[in-house]
């Protein structure tokens, strides 16, 4: 019987997850699906195919006995970094892959579908661990659905909008002032040996162990994330012409890419020649930034850039799940995809009176000047699903908390997530921290 309610609830999850992937698609034309605005980011459709065949590749492909490919070439057009697995399609290139046509992606999806939820009523151990890890994974591209659009849609001159319900015209309509957050507090953390990593009894990543004990250090974080208006003051007291706050690399890529302000804002000429106020590209157009809500879309060298200027620095993962621990104690709350917002919103409106610490998860993912390294006594698996996190701890830096973009069931306090520390696009944003004697 348990067995049974647990295939049960694995189906349910399966149609669930895929079905949202085709909801966050739904508002997309077949023209903005193929779009691929740069190398990093990747096609609607090419997130459509690369999910399905995931489930096709790592569960029917080997567990189930009456697979038949839909067609074997697919295999390389949609295998993403899986060098076990077989040749790739030249990631700089999804954009060029308008065949197979959307309509065909559907059909194969739809194809999956079925004979997964057939296989799953008799599948092992193996393969329902397997479909589990699919799910999650499909999780993660639904992030990267509404991240990449969001990019293409913004390198488009209408500036059009991924949902219409909260735009405005570019620049002219005044947005409805918002509550303002209460000042910045601390919560003070004595010294500890911690234990941090997934604790086990639910799904997890393999980065995400095996738990161990850290020692942390005395330290205070900060009640909330730093906002628009308080990085706008950064750029005022001019943040991205001051080398002394920048590491060294970002200092030269600030440069070399003429950065100013987060990706996404833009201001233009008011009519006595002078600067006018900032307006941003969100997922419902161009609107006026808000002040209040947190700052998004920075990288990890404007994230810490800005904690110096601020008299702080970043927070370790580890001080952050020691947090997390202490102020959610196992809840994950917060502004995410479920909402429907698809933007950050202030601390308010997230905050809980019984916390001390607001905006822990959700809104948007935190920076910390960690380095996405192995825990002690991590193992890859074997095969080709060994290479989903491994290999990729190396240049790269550690966030935690999920986004207003990530699907609430997806996070946990032990979850890592990591991008290289120039990255923008993504729904990033600062929280800080600082030692305490």
């Amino acid at each position: 019987m348990a067995v049974s309610l647990e295939r049960d609830a694995l189906a349910r999850r399966y149609r669930d997850v895929r079905a949202r992937t085709e909801a966050l698609a739904a508002p997309l034309s077949p023209e903005d699906m193929l779009v691929q605005s740069m190398p990093e980011a990747s096609p609607t459709k090419w997130h459509l195919a690369h999910t399905t065949w995931f489930f096709e590749e790592f569960v029917l492909a080997r567990f189930d006995p009456a697979h038949e490919w839909r067609d074997p070439r697919w295999r390389v057009l949609f295998n993403s970094y899986y060098e076990a697995a077989g040749p790739r399609h030249p990631r700089p290139a999804r954009g060029l892959l308008s065949r197979p046509s959307l309509e065909e992606i559907r059909a194969w999806r739809a194809r999956v579908d079925a004979r997964m939820m057939t296989f799953l009523a008799t599948a092992d151990v193996n393969a329902l661990a397997t479909t589990l890890l699919g799910t999650h994974h499909e999780e993660q591209h639904q992030e990267l659905i509404l991240t990449d659009v969001k990019h293409a849609l913004a390198r488009n001159p209408l500036r059009p909008g991924y949902a219409s319900a909260r735009r405005i015209e570019p620049r002219r309509a005044v947005a409805a002032p918002a509550p303002m957050p209460t000042p910045i507090a601390w919560s003070a953390f004595e010294e500890r040996i911690a234990l941090v990593g997934h604790e086990g009894g639910g799904f997890a990543f393999d980065n995400e162990g095996p738990r161990h004990r850290v020692l942390v250090g005395p330290f205070s974080l900060a009640s909330r994330l730093v906002t628009n208006a308080e990085y706008a003051r950064f750029i005022a007291d001019g943040g991205y012409g001051r080398p002394d706050l920048w590491l060294s690399d970002g200092w030269a890529l600030a440069r070399a890419e003429r950065w100013s302000a987060p990706l996404y804002w833009e201001r233009s000429p008011a009519p006595g020649g002078e600067e006018g106020p900032w307006s941003v590209f969100t997922l419902h157009g161009v609107e006026a930034l808000d002040d209040h809500t947190p700052v998004t879309h920075v990288s990890l060298f404007e994230a810490d850039a800005y904690a110096r200027w601020a008299g702080a620095r970043l927070p370790t993962e580890f001080e952050w799940e020691v947090a997390a621990a202490k102020t959610s104690r196992g809840a994950v709350d917060g502004n995410f995809l479920e909402s429907g917002r698809l933007a950050a919103s202030p601390a308010l409106e997230t905050a809980h009176e019984a916390r001390d610490i607001a905006q822990l998860f959700g809104d948007a993912w935190e920076w910390t000047g960690s380095a996405y390294l192995p825990y002690p006594r991590f193992r890859t698996a074997d095969g080709a699903l060994g290479e989903y996190n491994g290999k990729f701890m190396s240049g790269q830096m550690v966030l935690r908390g999920g986004s207003c973009l990530s699907p609430q069931a997806h996070l946990r306090a032990s979850y890592r997530n990591f991008f290289p520390p120039h990255a923008r696009w993504q729904m990033t944003g600062i929280r800080l921290a600082f030692d305490r004697p």
